[in-house]
Parts: structure tokens; C-alpha cells; sequence
């Protein structure tokens, strides 16, 4: 017998969807949210990169005047990712005089042994741990996660009109298939292009002008 396929519960249905972009930039741009989390997800969202790529960057990777750094990708090769303006603007504010060691940094010192690359070399604290990055983004946003941002920037590009091809060297995905399941539109694009293309509405516009 074939074995049948399980529907996802509400919750994990909620935890895969893509959020608006406006949703998510009136999120980053809340004052009372810390510099770092505002950075750490307009750059998940601008380079699409997996989050613990992200997090595992040091500032030796980063190039600020090409808006790029390099990455360890998921087969654990050397990958380049870019942002736009809004990390741009963000991550200078963020690095301060600092010009070594991880990006992004917790409140406090370690308290326990921790890898030399992992630490700061000025203030002695060590990289910002997924778990709490993913804590603090799941507390301020309403029970999103982490990954909800690369998804929802792909299927934004997607939305867009952005050529398959470049989302797949965008997101650094092996396959099409692997893709797929980002690049759903939402029902408010699906309105919009059946909006745009009635034929009705399209000979009004052209008897208006």
C-alpha cells in the first residue's frame, strides 16, 4: 500500500511560510529592537544565506565595499554572498573600531572554555550561538524562525519576476527541485497577476489614455 502523505499542522504550516516583505521591514526597523538582531536579520534576508552561514562569519571575511563576504556553504565549500543597502548601512554601525573576530557577539563573556576562533579578541566574548539568535527572533517576531527569512527572501525574488536560474545562484541550492518549495506565490501575488492580466480591465486602462 502506499503509504500516505501526513498534512503539516498548523504550526509547522505557520513556521514554513513566507512573510511579507513589508512585515518584515517594519520588524527591522523597530528602534526598541538591539543593532545587532536589526543587522543579523536584514542580512539573512538581502543574502538569502542559511543562518548558521551567517553567524559564522568573521569580520576578516567581509568585504564592505563590494557589499559581500565569504561563507562556508552547506558542503562546507567556500561560498560568496551579497546584501544590499540596508545591511550595507547597518553592519558599519554594528563592527564599530573592530577589525577581528565574529560578526555578531553576545551580551556577555563566555563562561565556559571556549575556541580561540570563536572569541572576540578586544572584549573576550565569544560568537553569538544560533540558539540564542534564534530566541530572540522567534520572542521579537511572534513565533517566527530564523529560517522563515532566507524563505521569504527567495520567494520574494521570486515574486519579483528574478529568473530562476539567478535565484538558484542566489540561494546556493544544488537543484531546481530543491528550490521549488521556496518559489510558491502567495494568494496576494496570484490576485494581483490575475488583476493585471483581465483582459476587461487592460482594455479600460488602454481607453483611459
Amino acid at each position: 500500500m502506499e503509504r500516505r502523505t501526513e498534512r503539516p499542522t498548523t504550526t509547522q504550516a505557520e513556521r514554513r511560510r513566507a512573510v511579507p516583505y513589508a512585515e518584515l521591514e517594519a520588524l527591522w526597523s523597530r528602534k526598541d529592537i538591539a543593532l545587532r538582531e536589526r543587522t543579523l536579520w536584514r542580512m539573512l534576508f538581502e543574502t538569502a544565506a542559511r543562518a548558521n552561514e551567517i553567524l559564522a562569519l568573521d569580520i576578516e571575511d567581509l568585504d564592505l565595499a563590494e557589499r559581500c563576504a565569504w561563507v562556508q556553504g552547506k558542503g562546507h565549500g567556500a561560498e560568496q554572498v551579497f546584501w544590499a543597502t540596508g545591511t550595507a548601512r547597518l553592519l558599519p554601525k554594528l563592527l564599530g573600531e573592530r577589525s577581528a573576530g565574529p560578526v555578531f557577539l553576545p551580551e556577555r563573556t563566555p563562561t565556559r572554555p571556549t575556541a580561540t576562533a570563536d572569541l572576540d579578541p578586544g572584549t573576550g566574548r565569544a560568537r553569538l550561538s544560533y540558539r540564542r539568535a534564534a530566541e530572540l527572533f522567534t520572542a521579537h517576531s511572534d513565533g517566527l524562525t530564523l529560517h522563515q527569512l532566507r524563505h521569504s527572501a527567495i520567494t520574494w525574488m521570486a515574486e519579483q519576476g528574478v529568473d530562476v536560474a539567478l535565484l538558484k545562484a542566489k540561494s546556493r541550492h544544488r537543484s531546481l527541485r530543491s528550490l521549488e518549495r521556496y518559489t510558491r506565490p502567495s494568494a496576494a501575488s496570484v490576485a494581483r497577476l490575475t488583476a493585471d492580466l483581465d483582459p476587461e480591465a487592460r482594455r479600460r486602462r488602454r481607453g483611459s489614455h
